[in-house]
């Protein structure tokens, strides 16, 4: 009796665990026929011109867009530490600035689609361009991903590709530097960045990218991304975002 009631109970959590993996594998995404606009901000909670630029980012959820905070710690000598900050995110941002041809970085930065985009408090441009480039990516198991990339003809003989995980909701009350005194809040803050490395464009040869994701932060809501570019250029191809 005592072995039966065993079984039953581990029966009972494999059929939870099963339902839990079933719900996290329905999280899925596929790109659309238009190219879907990539922003990244590069802020800093050590800097005083930044809370209106975070404040602006926290706008756009909910809207068509793969949203980026990417956090910085270059201003942190100043006396705060931006605990979201990583060296990542400052070579991201150089390499940026390189493709762009600044001759320095600066928070906050806007980048539109790989571009530098100085006037983001006017809104987006109306316009959107066809895309050549297709992706799709769903949840393979906990904290498990996989994007499908097919390219198409008209796009780049190679391309290029990363992951991020953002997450909404986080605050910090800033006891130090410029922001002495600020409560800040932030959406879209990049936990995890990783490259999925470069390719060559072959329409024939779908290529699978796969991703080892961090655990899912209680109490603030995640979005996987995956972004195609050039590699040349750092031009958005396609991009896909899904709230898992």
């Amino acid at each position: 009796m005592k072995n039966t009631i065993k079984f039953i109970a581990v029966c009972a959590v494999m059929a939870g665990a099963t339902a839990s993996f079933s719900m996290e594998n329905g999280c899925a995404a596929q790109s659309g026929a238009q190219v879907t606009p990539v922003i990244e901000l590069y802020t800093s909670e050590g800097c005083s011109s930044c809370p209106p630029a975070d404040q602006w980012l926290s706008t756009l959820k909910g809207k068509p867009l793969v949203v980026q905070a990417f956090h910085v710690g270059y201003w942190d000598y100043i006396g705060w530490v931006d605990r979201f900050a990583t060296p990542a995110n400052t070579t991201r941002q150089r390499e940026i600035a390189a493709r762009n041809h600044q001759r320095s970085i600066y928070t906050p930065q806007a980048v539109l689609n790989g571009a530098d985009w100085r006037n983001w408090r006017n809104g987006l441009p109306g316009t959107q361009e066809p895309a050549r480039t297709s992706i799709s990516l769903r949840q393979l198991g906990p904290d498990q991903f996989e994007a499908v990339v097919t390219t198409h003809s008209g796009a780049p003989s190679s391309w290029g590709a990363y992951w991020t995980v953002t997450e909404h909701g986080h605050s910090s009350n800033v006891k130090a530097g410029e922001n002495a005194g600020e409560y800040l809040q932030h959406d879209f803050v990049v936990r995890q960045y990783t490259l999925a490395g470069e390719y060559k464009g072959d329409a024939s040869s779908p290529q699978k990218l796969t991703l080892r994701s961090i655990a899912p932060n209680p109490g603030h809501p995640r979005q996987i991304n995956m972004v195609v570019f050039d590699p040349q250029t750092g031009k958005t191809l396609q991009a896909v975002s899904a709230a898992c």
